[in-house]
């Protein structure tokens, strides 16, 4: 299962919570000017409550500024094998 999520998790057999969360974060990362409120409705849809949808806002929020950061400075990843 791991791996359909990696490959292309709308394909995965995930429940429609975290479908739904992994549909919004994708939004806000790659269309963030498309969001609208019913982007966090569909989040309180799938049974999120306030502090979770924040969560989730902020965590996608905030590894889409450090992966600009990262990038910005020519930052390298380390391999994984050595880590």
């Amino acid at each position: 299962m791991l791996q359909k999520l990696i490959d292309d998790y709308k394909e995965a057999a995930i429940d429609p919570a975290d479908r739904a969360m992994l549909d919004y974060a994708v939004k806000l990362t790659l269309n963030i000017g498309d969001m609208q409120q019913t982007d966090v409705q569909s989040l309180y849809s799938a049974g999120f409550t306030d502090r979770a949808i924040h969560d989730i806002c902020v965590i996608t929020a905030y590894f889409g500024f450090v992966n600009r950061i990262a990038e910005g400075l020519g930052v390298e990843m380390e391999d994984e094998e050595t880590t």
